[in-house]
């Protein structure tokens, strides 16, 4: 591998960005959410974030900060691992009772989906599972928006949610995750200080960063033409293969975090063109054993490349590149993503974090219901299916 570094000039200085969504990057800006605030005329926030979030530090900074700036706010936190509908509803009730006009979206991608998702039906009266991605026609809002303004701010390496006005939510009764959106619904405001994840536990940091990762490797090979997404994709896996093993290693080391907080954002920005197997795979073992997403991600990731990349030897090569392998054959690429996985300690099967080998009829059959089955670069039958998550739960790799 050769030895391309970060460029510390950049990612430590602060920049503005305007696509996808407004952007305010840059250590220490999470200080100035107070001004932001008030620039979007946000007098009462709710704040909401996930249960095992609400007790840490910035979420008491993020308080003060806006009472500071002598604005009104309340939390919510009511929001698990993997966001449930009862839980939206929860969050709703919370935002009309209090008289809140905005949502602050603070901690990782199930804190941002849980906020995106109370944005969608808090006070549009629209049920939440109209908005139902798979639903292609949006709901006519008769020339209304809505949505309340909602700011993003990732407190992990790891989803892109932060980019996106998708949301992934469980549906409690059907034991399954679906994708919920609107168009008017994006964020106003993408807040990314990569000082909020220097705190971040090495296992954490690794299973949110593979994450990122794979996001940028699924959206890049999804067969369409979409040179933005694909850009974003392959300068997400730049900065990631230069940045996740030293901010693994060296948890204070700022310019990784950098690194891997940008490398994140720009997963988000790739993705917007689709996923695959691993997150179809994924999506559904979260929704019936509430894992870790980026963790169950990384587990399936060496199985459904096993699938997928024969065929892709063109953008295998250039996503080897981008990642400074030498070698950029698909064996090669295969063989550096597994590395890659021992070195941050991943699990070899499903089976490892609590999911039963009996499961896998079950969870394929619901995989194919995602909407990132129908954006896998191959077409998988049942069968295929099936076979890809038995050897997911018993050995990925």
């Amino acid at each position: 591998m050769q030895s391309f570094k970060l460029n510390e000039t950049d990612i430590l200085s602060n920049q503005d960005w305007t696509f996808p969504t407004f952007t305010a990057y840059g250590p220490g800006r999470f200080k100035e959410i107070g001004k932001f605030c008030n620039n979007f005329n946000i007098t009462n926030a709710l704040i909401v974030t996930d249960s095992g979030s609400v007790n840490l530090p910035f979420i008491n900074d993020l308080s003060n900060y806006l009472s500071d700036a002598k604005l009104k706010s309340a939390i919510y936190s009511n929001i698990s691992p993997n966001p449930r509908d009862d839980e939206i509803d929860g969050g709703c009730k919370k935002f009309i009772d209090g008289n809140h006009d905005a949502i602050i979206a603070i901690g990782g991608g199930s804190a941002m989906d849980g906020g995106k998702a109370i944005s969608l039906t808090a006070k549009s009266g629209i049920p939440l599972w109209d908005f139902e991605f798979l639903d292609k026609t949006p709901r006519d809002l008769k020339g209304k928006n809505p949505f309340p303004k909602i700011i993003t701010i990732p407190t992990t390496a790891g989803t892109g949610a932060e980019t996106e006005i998708t949301a992934m939510v469980t549906d409690t009764k059907k034991g399954m995750k679906f994708c919920l959106w609107h168009p008017d619904a994006r964020p106003c405001l993408a807040l990314v200080d990569p000082e909020l994840t220097l705190k971040l536990p090495a296992n954490l940091t690794a299973w949110t960063g593979i994450d990122a990762m794979i996001h940028a490797i699924e959206g890049y090979s999804v067969p369409m033409f979409h040179p933005l997404c694909d850009g974003s994709a392959l300068e997400s896996l730049s900065l990631i293969s230069k940045s996740l093993h030293l901010a693994v290693e060296e948890p204070d080391n700022l310019l990784a975090r950098g690194g891997m907080i940008m490398g994140s954002y720009l997963g988000g920005v790739a993705f917007l063109k689709g996923l695959g197997l691993v997150h179809a795979i994924s999506h559904m073992v979260g929704a019936e054993y509430n894992t870790h997403h980026g963790l169950t991600n990384a587990i399936i990731l060496p199985v459904v490349m096993d699938y997928n990349l024969p065929g892709l030897e063109e953008k295998v090569k250039r996503m080897s590149q981008a990642m400074q392998f030498e070698d950029s054959s698909i064996n090669g690429f295969k063989n550096n993503l597994n590395e890659m996985l021992d070195i941050l300690k991943i699990p070899r099967g499903l089976n490892e974090i609590g999911v039963p080998e009996d499961s896998y009829e079950r969870i394929a059959k619901k995989s194919m219901l995602d909407q990132a089955y129908g954006q896998n670069p191959k077409k998988a039958s049942l069968d295929e299916v099936k076979d890809l998550v038995i050897k997911s739960i018993k050995q990925a790799r």
